[in-house]
């Protein structure tokens, strides 16, 4: 085979392969996009693959009637004070780690990766005695907290990565015009970093947003939307509930996350000095 083919060939096997990803991820959403939304005849009808007539009443009913509506509203919360914490601990942590050498500084990024070893369902005992004696099982900002927890480790190795990626040079050369080190952070290193952060941020959201096992164990009135969905699809007539308000369930579950995604995806963008059309 001559270049030519065998160039045309690379081509066409990288955009199956982009096609046979961007189709697993689409495909699922859909369908539970469809079915969220189709008819109790539709959906039980053989003869047909995709329905033709639909009705918001699953999704009204998961919303308003078994409570999804108030979970979206805790997830929402959790989340946010979960991005908010983790920043707070974690943006001077990676940029100590990007910054500056220190005796163990190897040491301590290993350990910061090893704290995600361990299994959340083997500290879930240990995890509810602690919120009960410390009074934060059932919050919204203890469930936040666990979440912190979890995502921390990401968020420390991610800013430093960013950190290190900003020229050292440039805060050096702000400080010789009269900023202290934290101006020089504030003023240089920060606005350089925000792309980065960004992305760090939409990772964490998605972490917390998704995480339904610490929040199940952790909350029984205040559950964010993962462990009320749970309640609902699972836990109510013994995991009997009909597949369509499954379906719904699954189309409540992703559409906030989605829309997150593309907002924080365009400011991402904007930031990066793309323009999206």
């Amino acid at each position: 085979m001559n270049e030519k083919t065998v160039f045309m060939l690379k081509k066409v096997a990288f955009y199956a392969f982009i096609f046979t990803v961007v189709a697993w991820i689409v495909i699922p959403i859909i369908v539970s996009a469809l079915y969220a939304f189709s008819t109790k005849t539709d959906y039980y009808d053989p003869r047909k693959v995709i329905p033709t007539s639909f009705t918001d009443e699953w999704v009204k009913t998961i919303l308003y009637v078994l409570g999804a509506w108030d979970g979206i509203k805790n997830s929402v919360i959790v989340a946010t004070l979960t991005i908010i914490i983790s920043f707070i601990l974690g943006i001077p942590a990676g940029y100590a780690i990007a910054r500056f050498a220190f005796k163990g500084k190897d040491t301590i990024k290993l350990s910061i990766v090893a704290l995600r070893m361990f299994p959340i369902p083997v500290m879930a005992i240990p995890l509810v005695v602690l919120y009960i004696k410390l009074k934060l099982i059932d919050t919204l900002f203890g469930v936040a907290l666990a979440h912190t927890a979890m995502a921390l480790p990401f968020v420390v190795l991610i800013t430093s990565s960013i950190f290190a990626g900003v020229d050292k040079e440039l805060e050096e050369a702000g400080m010789v015009f009269g900023l202290t080190r934290w101006g020089a952070f504030r003023n240089i290193t920060l606005p350089l970093a925000l792309p980065g952060l960004a992305a760090a941020a939409m990772f964490t959201f998605v972490m917390s947003w998704n995480e339904v096992f610490v929040a199940s164990i952790l909350t029984l009135k205040n559950r964010t939307l993962p462990a009320q969905i749970l309640s609902i699809v699972a836990g109510a007539a013994g995991g009997a509930a009909p597949a369509y308000y499954k379906f719904a369930a699954a189309f409540i579950m992703t559409l906030p996350a989605m829309l997150f995604i593309f907002f924080a995806r365009r400011y991402l963008v904007t930031m990066w000095g793309i323009t999206l059309r």
